[in-house]
């Protein structure tokens, strides 16, 4: 009982905490900065068009629900992967997790954007003035997740971004908090999981690459530098309720169906739905569809699918996932991914 009174309470403080992001979105699209926060990472969640929060456990799961991170069948977790994101962009993941008994699991992440050289152009060198720089973008996580009952799971996610831009940069602190609650109604196999990403202060940039050459026509001196105020800009909170269901089939075969609402803070609202089949445990096949809440030429996601293969080798789970992911204008997304179980 105690337990489900904690459960209630949580969701009840992340309903508030949704509200708030509703109340200030919806004429403020295009206004949010470190986008990188949004890139999606975890190849099975990509294949089910993110809507598994209710579903995803393990290692996994860091990115979708970090209380479904608590959820893990050995003692240490390591996931690589690596997405061809849009524009010729890679994006690099990895994450180790431990499960200490009777503590909770502790899980560290790293996501990073290759994006290459850019030439650097000014307002005299349009063609560029032979000079390059590389952008880097980066978010560094430290997730605790633990399971408060065998049905209700809590997560907390805090991450580190920064961003640097030739010789402009910006960081801060963005928190994820998760929890999920399997067997929902003491119907089997029901999941629910409620998230609520990116709270944190204001970004904003700073540096030497801000120092503008100008003469100031109200004093007699020569030109000098003035510093540029860059404007801060605030983290792109969304907030999601998600909604699992995987009916008892055999030992052999399983299914599981997801469904999810996103209320983005900067951007249209969205419904993600998701599929998968699993044979044996061994071999599993998914699905999913993303959609934004409003009928908009300028959104750009929809069809995804994967597959992955799990194999037990000499006491290493091994998990190999592929995921393709739709997008307009720019090719689809092509994620690899493999996680070590010991």
């Amino acid at each position: 009982m105690k337990s489900i009174i904690r459960f209630l309470l949580m969701v009840s403080v992340l309903l508030l905490g949704a509200d708030s992001i509703y109340a200030g979105g919806g004429n403020r699209t295009g206004t949010g900065g470190a986008a990188q926060l949004l890139i999606p990472v975890g190849t099975r969640g990509i294949a089910m068009g993110g809507s598994n929060i209710a579903t995803a456990t393990g290692i996994e799961a860091l990115f979708w629900n970090p209380a479904g991170a608590a959820k893990v069948d050995g003692s240490a977790t390591l996931l690589f992967s690596h997405m061809n994101y849009i524009a010729d962009i890679g994006v690099e993941y990895g994450a180790v997790s431990a499960n200490f008994e009777g503590f909770g699991v502790l899980s560290f992440s790293v996501k990073s954007l290759s994006i290459g050289d850019i030439a650097v152009t000014t307002n005299t060198a349009p063609d560029g003035t032979g000079q390059v720089y590389t952008p880097q973008e980066l978010v560094a996580g430290v997730t605790f997740s633990k399971q408060l009952t065998d049905r209700i799971g809590i997560g907390i996610t805090a991450n580190y971004v920064t961003e640097k831009l030739d010789q402009a940069s910006a960081s801060g602190f963005a928190f994820n908090v998760g929890v999920a609650y399997n067997d929902l109604a003491d119907i089997s196999g029901l999941s629910f999981g409620i998230v609520l990403n990116n709270i944190g202060p204001q970004m904003k940039f700073d540096g030497p690459g801000l120092l503008q050459s100008a003469t100031a026509s109200t004093y007699n001196r020569p030109p000098g530098y003035f510093k540029v105020d860059a404007a801060p800009f605030d983290l792109p909170t969304n907030f999601q309720l998600g909604l699992s269901y995987s009916p008892q089939i055999d030992d052999v075969n399983s299914l599981t169906i997801s469904s999810l609402f996103q209320n983005n803070n900067f951007s249209e609202d969205e419904y993600k739905v998701g599929l998968e089949y699993g044979y044996d445990n061994l071999v599993f096949l998914r699905g999913g569809y993303t959609a934004a809440a409003k009928s908009s030429d300028q959104y750009i996601y929809g069809f995804s699918a994967g597959v992955g293969i799990n194999y037990d080798l000499g006491g290493v789970d091994v998990k190999v996932d592929y995921a393709y992911r739709d997008v307009d204008f720019f090719g689809g997304n092509h994620v690899f991914g493999i996680a070590l179980g010991f």
